[in-house]
């Protein structure tokens, strides 16, 4: 079974960490890379995992995040160039 990921944006560090927290609570998921733009005031996090388990993380942050998120998505089977995407944006970070 292949990688799926799930994105989400929201406005502000802290609301993004806390995002994260309530998605790797929630269910089986890793941090595969974050950005931030606008100087910090919008921040999208990218996690990864099973198909079910993105979503369910996803949909909680969705829910349950202190910020409501700009935006959210799954990706249940990325193309090789979404892959490469996200690995460049990881490697920036190490």
């Amino acid at each position: 079974m292949s990688k799926s990921y799930g994105f989400i944006e929201i406005t502000g560090v802290s609301a993004a960490v806390d995002a994260l927290d309530i998605m790797c609570k929630t269910s089986s998921v890793e941090l595969e890379t974050w950005e931030r733009k606008l100087g910090g005031r919008l921040v999208t996090i990218v996690v990864g995992g099973d198909v079910s388990a993105v979503t369910e993380a996803v949909e909680a942050a969705k829910a349950n995040a202190i910020k409501k998120p700009v935006a959210t998505g799954v990706i249940a089977s990325p193309h090789e160039e979404i892959v490469k995407l996200i690995e460049f944006s990881a490697s920036r970070f190490k």
